[in-house]
């Protein structure tokens, strides 16, 4: 498959679909694999999708040196520009949705439409995933199971409603250990997350933004959607009631409606 090349790493990327070109950006420890067929499938009709697997994951190259969010917008410039995209719809959830802030403001003029999910602005009254919550996540993360991990991820990024169901588990863990993530890079990316602050800058985001957030959302509250959704100018806002952090995952056909109607409408 294609690489693009930059700061020193390559970074692997995939394209599938046709239509208006849309660029996806996956959130801490995501790979190209998590978007998921059942999601994925809902905007090949419509989208000339390209996905990549961020810095140091997945099948991109390992890296050892920390970096930011904003060198992480760089990253997904150079896929663009190595699939051509001179313009794109942008989709990034969770911190995917911080690169495509910082990539928002970096170079607006390659955005045709900005989608945000389920992800975070930093500075006052934003908020990340609860003590409770990342204290059991941690301890999964640094045990060396990658069942107590699959099991961990499982219950803090996905509702009570959909977890109902036993099948949904093994579909989840099929995804996450397709491509596990290297655990030095996931380090380097909560290092990244915690500097990531653009909520003062948000107010210049020109490019029609649509932000979507589940109520449920154990990783990144609620409220930092609203937050968003409230400093974009323009912004629309989509919440998903009793949905966890993976929306996507949870309503897929609902989530790729509201990103085709967003784009191709805009």
């Amino acid at each position: 498959m294609p690489r693009a090349g930059n700061a020193g790493a390559e970074l692997y990327w995939e394209r599938s679909g046709r239509g208006e070109p849309l660029l996806l950006i996956q959130g801490l420890s995501g790979t190209h694999v998590t978007w998921g067929e059942p999601f994925l499938s809902r905007l090949e009709p419509d989208f000339d999708c390209v996905v990549f697997d961020n810095r140091g994951i997945g099948n991109s190259d390992a890296v050892s040196a920390p970096f930011t969010i904003a060198e992480l917008a760089d990253d997904a410039l150079a896929v663009m520009d190595a699939a051509g995209l001179e313009t794109a719809h942008v989709l990034g959830i969770s911190m995917g949705g911080m690169i495509a802030q910082q990539l928002a403001l970096k170079a607006p003029e390659r955005l045709r439409t900005l989608t945000l999910g389920c992800t975070y602005p930093g500075g006052p009254g934003s908020s990340l995933i609860a003590p409770e919550d990342a204290g059991p996540l941690l301890e999964a993360m640094g045990s060396g199971s990658l069942e107590r991990v699959f099991k961990a991820m499982y219950t803090v990024n996905l509702s009570p409603g959909f977890r109902a169901d036993p099948a949904h588990y093994d579909d989840f863990v099929a995804m996450a250990s397709a491509l596990p993530a290297r655990q030095q890079t996931v380090q380097l990316q909560i290092q990244a997350v915690g500097g990531h602050d653009t909520q003062a800058r948000l107010a210049e985001i020109k490019a029609p933004t649509l932000v979507i957030h589940g109520t449920e959302d154990r990783m990144i509250p609620v409220a930092n959607g609203k937050l968003i959704a409230s400093l974009i100018p323009g912004a629309e806002l989509e919440i998903f009631d009793g949905v966890g952090h993976l929306f996507w995952w949870e309503q897929p056909q609902r989530s790729a409606e509201l990103i085709r109607a967003h784009a191709l409408g805009a």
